[in-house]
């Protein structure tokens, strides 16, 4: 069997409400960037990553169409030999960043596709650990006044969530604070209360934050400060009393062991749609798990969820809160009890609604 041809499109999702966080600001839509790899016998694995804003989604979508070459005609099982092959293709202008993005959404379609000739769901394939996984509701909610944070955070809890996260980093520590104390008493000590700064602060006004932030059983700080600022992070962690999630914006194995190797996170964060894909991801739990670390995941809770599920470090999954769900033949099943559950379908087990999403599509 041999790579037939790659399909890719490219589309411009709505969030309604726009939501909002530190960093982005307002935010009313992203980029959906797709692939779909085929093969000569008539398979198909699908693969997908996403953008913020209007930045980046044509940039990548041309990388994957500049990679076909190094596909078509390759023999779509030998996965790790395609992404060194994708890998070395675009050293040049990669090593991170868009390149990181388009290799994610091809080896994302390759491991699909792999799961999917074997008959088996991607969990189980990747190490079937166990197919149910903690799950947190992530508010991007930087913009919401304390009522409708509320009213937001009790939707979650009647979902079945057991844990929340909330946005953090306005312009005062104060009202950061208050909107802080009014969730904790909303939630109840048994729930679990996560925040997310979104690189906002320096080091020293993180350390100050995750003091402050600490009297209300906060239990992770994320993104306190820039994703690069290694020895700030160290800081961090060892300066304030709160751990710290990160790696969202990390796009390479490299700069996770980095910042692991360093000690300057508790909960790595590597994100499977802008790390270089499944392949890396599964790389960056091993290397968590080898220092006694429990990985969470940001974004992309549908294809997140089986990889959660595969390893024997997971901790939170997050569901972000740029969602799919009006365009997924299948969404994500959460119990009463605030677990997600793995597909048990073969592949990753997400598949698109191609005519709801046509009505999005970037030309």
């Amino acid at each position: 069997m041999k790579v037939a041809r790659l399909d890719v499109s490219r589309y411009r999702i709505p969030l309604r409400p726009p939501v909002a966080d530190s960093t982005h600001g307002i935010i009313r839509d992203f980029a959906l960037i797709m692939v779909v790899v085929r093969t000569d016998d008539g398979l198909e694995g699908i693969g997908y990553t996403y953008t913020v804003g209007h930045t980046g989604g044509a940039a990548i979508a041309s990388l994957i169409t500049d990679l076909i070459p190094v596909l078509v005609g390759k023999d779509p099982r030998r996965v790790e030999s395609l992404w060194q092959a994708m890998w070395a293709a675009t050293h040049y202008v990669g090593r991170g960043g868009p390149a990181s993005f388009a290799i994610s959404a091809i080896d994302i379609a390759l491991w699909d596709l792999k799961a999917k000739r074997l008959h088996e769901p991607l969990w189980r394939l990747l190490g079937g650990n166990r197919p149910k996984v903690r799950a947190y509701a992530g508010g991007i909610d930087l913009n919401l006044p304390i009522n409708e944070l509320e009213e937001q955070t009790y939707r979650h809890l009647q979902r079945g969530f057991r844990a929340v996260k909330m946005k953090v980093g306005l312009p005062r520590l104060s009202d950061d604070l208050e909107r802080v104390k009014a969730i904790r008493e909303l939630i109840g000590s048994e729930n679990a209360l996560l925040v997310d700064a979104n690189m906002k602060w320096t080091v020293e006004e993180a350390v100050r934050a995750s003091r402050a932030l600490a009297e209300h059983d906060v239990y992770w700080l994320e993104e306190p400060t820039s994703p690069v600022d290694v020895r700030g992070h160290v800081r961090i962690q060892r300066e304030g009393p709160l751990p710290v999630a990160a790696g969202e914006n990390l796009h390479t194995l490299d700069e996770f062991d980095a910042l692991i190797s360093a000690g300057g996170v508790a909960f790595p964060e590597p994100d499977v749609s802008n790390c270089g894909g499944i392949t890396p991801w599964m790389k960056v739990a091993h290397l968590a798990e080898a220092r006694h670390l429990p990985v969470t995941s940001h974004g992309v809770h549908d294809l997140h969820v089986s990889l959660l599920a595969a390893i024997p470090n997971a901790s939170f999954l997050e569901v972000h809160g740029f969602g799919l769900d009006p365009y997924l033949t299948n969404t994500l099943s959460l119990s009463r009890d605030g677990y997600a559950e793995a597909s048990d379908r073969p592949g990753h087990g997400v598949g698109f609604r191609r005519r709801e999403l046509a009505a999005h599509i970037e030309k």
